[in-house]
């Protein structure tokens, strides 16, 4: 890629919405690139807009040396029909654009959490202005639409995987975040040698706080980070804490973000009577983050039970090792592999609440120089693998 390019990012998440690729655009912008992304209205994971944007408010925008325009779309709300007229309306609103922008790019790039439907207007840009046209898939379609939804209908999910087609093959490089997502990607494209693994990296401010030292008397802490979804599996908390609070173990979770399953999370919290197990911080900026992590002695991350589940690395997971976390997990596949690989942590299988609770008991009785050890090795892991220069310049090489 040339010096002074000029990148199109395709991303319906943006900022101020907290998103990776706010931090891969401002990489790009040092580096002397030009960027312009074309984005949603911020509406996530709330469901309303933010304050301050609307339909007639802040359309566009400057933001850290790149261009922001923002197309209409109607916000996600807290209903599935809100979230499929969100997915449909910013799809509508790229159609439109795609026919009427007078913005020439040299390439185009779209950073694809779901909906996919969004990668549609990467492809239609690269066929109006003949550029090529780059992919980075975090969620895999349409198993991820079955998945989250239940929605197995072939009268859906037919017409999802002719979309898929199309887009992979008007795609002409794929970048995926996990080995098992690139195997699942090279099953639909002839040329498999396109689709590249290109795992996701922490932010700069992501690293290691000086972490308060357990006294005797002090709860063990445990950290969960990011969105409160169905899709986290995070009901084994409360279950968790119940077994807890009945062995006297003086365990508190410190629970960071929001999300759609956060009204029953908080709902199953009460009925099982652990309110004082769990703190709920809320929404946080994510440079505050590794502030709040250096009050815990561990993070936490799980998943549903579901096989695209053990297809996928979570981007909190390279967050925690970035910041030299020892962590505790309810996953299988990709996650358990890369924490059993790295020794920077103890995993047990989803949904295993007895499992979970031995291993929070053990870590609790353990001294401080155990934690230590899954500290250190969770940044050895995280400098080696997952160092955001390396990785920037590994997908440059493919931008030609």
């Amino acid at each position: 890629m040339e010096r002074k390019s000029h990148i199109l990012v395709v991303s319906q998440y943006f900022y101020p919405e907290n998103f990776r690729i706010n931090d891969i655009c401002k990489e790009w912008v040092k580096r002397g690139h030009k960027v312009t992304v074309v984005t949603g209205i911020p509406n996530y994971p709330e469901g309303k807009f933010y304050s301050g944007y609307g339909y007639f408010k802040r359309r566009t925008e400057k933001w850290e040396g790149m261009t922001i325009i923002r197309i209409p779309l109607i916000p996600r709300g807290k209903s599935a029909i809100g979230m499929a007229a969100n997915y449909i309306s910013f799809a509508a609103s790229a159609f439109l654009w795609t026919r009427f922008t007078k913005l020439k790019a040299d390439y185009v790039f779209t950073f694809e959490v779901s909906p996919m439907t969004q990668a549609l207007l990467g492809v239609w840009y690269k066929k109006r202005f003949q550029v090529p046209n780059y992919l980075y898939v975090q969620d895999l379609w349409p198993e991820n639409v079955e998945t989250v939804t239940g929605i197995h209908s072939p009268l859906i999910i037919k017409p999802i995987r002719k979309m898929v087609n199309y887009i992979y093959k008007n795609c002409d490089q794929i970048f995926a975040t996990s080995p098992s997502f690139v195997e699942e990607i090279q099953k639909w494209v002839d040329n498999k040698e396109k689709v590249h693994y290109w795992p996701q990296y922490a932010e700069d401010f992501y690293k290691p706080v000086k972490r308060r030292e357990r006294k005797e008397g002090d709860k063990f802490r445990i950290a969960f980070t990011g969105n409160i979804g169905y899709a986290q599996g995070l009901e084994i908390l409360p279950k968790t804490a119940e077994l807890l609070k009945q062995d006297k173990q003086d365990v508190e979770f410190v629970i960071v973000g929001d999300g759609r399953y956060r009204e029953e999370f908080e709902k199953e919290i009460k009925e099982r009577r652990v309110d004082d197990m769990f703190v709920m911080m809320g929404r946080k900026p994510a440079e505050k983050i590794p502030e709040i992590l250096g009050t815990c002695d561990a993070a936490f991350l799980s998943f549903k039970a579901d096989p695209l589940f053990y297809k996928t690395i979570p981007a909190k997971l390279q967050s925690y090792m970035a910041c030299g976390m020892p962590i505790i997990a309810a996953a299988e596949g990709e996650t358990r592999r890369i924490i059993e690989e790295a020794g920077c942590g103890v995993c047990c299988e989803i949904g295993d609440v007895k499992k979970l609770l031995n291993i929070i008991q053990n870590l609790v009785e353990r001294n401080g120089a155990v934690l230590g050890r899954l500290s250190e090795k969770a940044l050895i892991y995280s400098n080696s693998f997952f160092g955001k220069r390396r990785l920037v310049n590994e997908v440059q090489k493919y931008f030609r």
